[in-house]
């Protein structure tokens, strides 16, 4: 589904060459669930949002659904993000002056779905993760555990073919961060590929992959043996 080539990150500052990620190969494949794991600072995060086409290499490739992205000019990668790709964030990213069910409603709205098949999904959405109680909620108004399920509603309402999920249960206690978990390994059984940066080893375990970087670069990789 996604293969890397060599990929490199590297950032300039004040004439200083920091680089994030070197000669990155790595292979995802349709229906896995993969952790990246390694030490803050180690590039996880840079190559999530290399693979989720938030960002452009320095160097390398990167196909995506047998394309090469570089090939791709700015509006087919955003329509790509639309339509196929869905992405949860430590930090939530909702947006505070929408309710829940607006929240959940937007990428549908981008992706000009009709107002009654954007109600019925939506709505289907909400009761799936137990938030439909919450639709007229705003952000504010929510536990993070809650804000970080309609982050979760969002990034999966318009049945993207890949998640990306950056910590999604840095910020939440562990009883909600389990809760996510699980909705996770739920969305991976039902075809969804995921790909989910983590430092818990705890939360790796739900993956049936692990790929460690350290110093931006791939030093091991191990199958997962499911015990949650």
């Amino acid at each position: 589904m996604i293969q890397t080539l060599h990929l490199e990150k590297v950032y300039q500052v004040s004439n200083i060459a920091n680089v994030a990620l070197e000669k990155v190969n790595l292979n995802i494949f349709e229906g896995e669930f993969v952790s990246i794991m390694g030490p803050s600072g180690c590039g996880k995060s840079t190559l999530l949002n290399l693979l989720a086409l938030l960002d452009q290499p320095s160097s390398g490739e990167i196909m995506f659904m047998g394309q090469k992205v570089s090939d791709l000019n700015d509006k087919q990668k955003a329509d790509l993000r639309k339509n196929q790709i869905g992405f949860v964030f430590q930090n939530f990213n909702l947006i505070d002056e929408l309710s829940v069910y607006e929240n959940v409603e937007l990428p549908l709205i981008y992706l000009k779905v009709s107002a009654q098949a954007r109600r019925k999904r939506v709505n289907e959405q909400l009761e799936i993760l137990g938030l439909l109680h919450k639709a007229k909620f705003f952000p504010q108004q929510l536990s993070g555990g809650q804000q970080q399920k309609t982050a979760l509603a969002r990034a999966t309402v318009a049945h993207p073919k890949i998640l990306f999920a950056d910590e999604p249960t840095g910020n939440l206690d562990s009883v909600s961060g389990e809760e996510v978990m699980n909705m996770l390994l739920q969305l991976n059984e039902t075809g969804t590929t995921i790909v989910m940066v983590t430092h818990s080893a705890h939360n790796a375990a739900y993956s049936q992959r692990s790929v460690h970087l350290f110093d931006g670069k791939i030093v091991t990789e191990k199958i997962n043996q499911l015990t949650n």
